[in-house]
């Protein structure tokens, strides 16, 4: 007879806190480096490495665990990426999503990547990239 369900032993989704958040930005950026649109435009921003995992590690640990350790300005850094475009925001966010995925528990992944969608959509907007859509009103006093 098999061991039963009680003795098989279950791997828990590791703990979401900083040492896994780093793990996540640490393998994240790794990717989008060798991206091969995404590669060059974060390789001609990116000046320092260390620090903008560091950054990025602060960032993610205050919107995920309310630490507060990031200071910062998303949208006016994004603002000065020279090539950013609207259709770079896809393959970032999947490539969020595989990593997250791979390296969290299913949900702390899944608000992560909740997370990361609202910010990419609110950059685009800010940075007057996002998609609108024709609302159908007719303005009052015109034709």
């Amino acid at each position: 007879m098999g061991p039963s369900a009680d003795h098989i032993a279950k791997t828990d989704p590791p703990t979401l806190d900083e040492a896994a958040i780093a793990a996540l930005v640490d393998a994240f950026y790794a990717r989008i480096r060798r991206h091969p649109e995404l590669g060059p435009i974060f390789e001609a921003a990116v000046h320092d490495w260390p620090a903008h995992l560091r950054l990025l590690t602060a960032f993610w640990s205050s919107v995920m665990l309310g630490t507060r350790s990031y200071r910062g300005n998303p949208m006016a850094v994004h603002r000065g990426v020279a090539g950013i475009h609207a259709g770079l925001f896809a393959p970032w966010l999947e490539l969020w999503r595989q990593t997250a995925r791979e390296r969290l528990g299913p949900d702390d992944a899944e608000r992560i990547i909740g997370h990361a969608e609202r910010i990419g959509e609110s950059l685009k907007m800010g940075l007057g990239m996002a998609r609108t859509k024709e609302l159908g009103l007719r303005i009052v006093g015109q034709g």
